[in-house]
């Protein structure tokens, strides 16, 4: 007969570390309920890289209306001791059409090019916040399931001592118990730890503080549909390139339209000569010629763009394609997967439940329960884990293939 026995050092580690792990992953009541698409929408307004592309598309903007502006006259007076004494002229750069069209369509692609590589930074925003959203609900569903698992090893470990008290285990069936309840205890207590990074995580892409936790996750962690949208012709990053190769042959055509520069025209009138009486009229026009140099520098310059542009192009077709059939694979697999996890963990709950009843009654012996549990944690995990990756293989799948029409 055994005596009763005070817990041991390792179940009362367990416990405490039960505990703050419990403690760690419950909400307060301080914290905001937020929805995914409201993690979104924060993202969105406060993300860093959207307020640069909102930067760089109201600079092209300015670009383009500077591009449609026409040059100021500049007026001019003088005064000489020669007859004439004074003298008054109008000075205005005479736009030439083939040179404003070129410059205002340079202008205007770079800003086409800057509007779609801002609706892929917002996508791409959107994206970030769904992913953490997505492995923040992962976390907090594996540390549920840890705490689960912990709160039955130390029911595991009351009955090993149970039937050894009566009789029918022995010591190394309630140490083994203990070990395994110890391992589950700090197996909670980290993955409690980790469901609190992921929702600071998720606090950081909405852009709030993200030193204690101001949120509540209110979405559920569900499988996504399958991917039925075909594929766009032109997706946000390609569309994007294809106008900076525009902006480029437009501005490679005005550097080469330019070696003839646009010519001034100059009117005015003299006055207060003694021989004539009135104002004396004047007009004259300036044309540059081009001896010196024939603009090569800059058509140099502007072809060099020209190629790059063109071979940037090139790549975001490769990469764009590439993501794409990424996405789309990742999230065949995943689903895939979710199906075959859904169908396995029921039948290993079954199998652990009632394993540990057997062992309850002494018709198996603590190992073979600890390997039915073992299993059906690993199933129940892998499912948790396979849902996360579907759901982010779906987000990927609606980000590269954005397009123009619908960003």
């Amino acid at each position: 007969m055994h005596g009763p026995r005070s817990p041991g050092p390792v179940l009362i580690l367990s416990t405490i570390a039960l505990l703050a792990a419990m403690v760690a992953a419950a909400p307060s009541l301080a914290q905001r309920p937020v929805t995914r698409a409201q993690a979104e929408g924060a993202a969105v307004a406060r993300g860093p890289l959207v307020a640069l592309a909102a930067a760089d598309t109201a600079g092209a903007r300015a670009g383009l209306i500077t591009a449609r502006e026409y040059e100021n006259p500049v007026f001019s007076a003088g005064y000489s001791k020669d007859s004439p004494q004074y003298h008054a002229t109008l000075g205005l750069l005479l736009d030439l059409p083939w040179l404003r069209s070129a410059r205002i369509r340079a202008a205007a692609e770079a800003r086409r090019s800057s509007v779609l590589r801002f609706a892929f930074e917002t996508a791409s925003a959107r994206f970030d916040a769904d992913e953490a959203y997505t492995l923040a609900l992962a976390a907090s569903a594996r540390a549920r399931l840890s705490r689960r698992n912990a709160a039955d090893a130390d029911s595991l470990l009351r009955m090993a001592r149970v039937r050894r008290d009566a009789g029918d285990a022995s010591d190394l069936d309630v140490q083994l118990a203990a070990v395994n309840a110890g391992q589950m205890a700090n197996a909670a207590a980290q993955d409690s730890v980790g469901a609190v990074s992921a929702v600071l995580d998720v606090q950081r892409a909405m852009g709030l503080p993200s030193d204690t936790v101001a949120i509540a996750l209110v979405d559920s962690l569900a499988p996504p549909g399958p991917d039925t949208e075909p594929a766009p012709a032109t997706t946000l990053q390609v569309a994007a390139a294809q106008a900076t190769l525009g902006s480029a042959g437009a501005a490679l055509s005005l550097a080469r339209r330019s070696v003839l520069p646009a010519p001034s025209l100059t009117v005015g009138f003299d006055y207060y000569d003694p021989a004539e009486h009135g104002l004396l009229p004047a007009f004259g026009i300036a044309v540059p010629l081009p001896l010196f140099n024939l603009n090569g520098g800059q058509v140099a310059a502007a072809s060099a763009e020209r190629d790059r542009a063109r071979a940037e192009l090139e790549l975001a077709r490769r990469e764009s394609d590439a993501a794409v059939a990424r996405a789309r694979r990742d999230l065949g697999v995943a689903l895939d997967r979710v199906r075959r996890d859904t169908a396995l963990v029921s039948g290993a709950d079954r199998v652990a439940a009632m394993s540990l009843t057997a062992y309850g009654e002494g018709a198996v012996a603590l190992p073979s329960v600890l390997e039915a549990q073992r299993q059906a944690r690993e199933l129940l995990a892998g499912l948790i884990d396979d849902l996360a990756a579907a759901n982010t293989a779906a987000s990927a799948v609606r980000l590269f293939t954005a397009s123009e029409a619908a960003p």
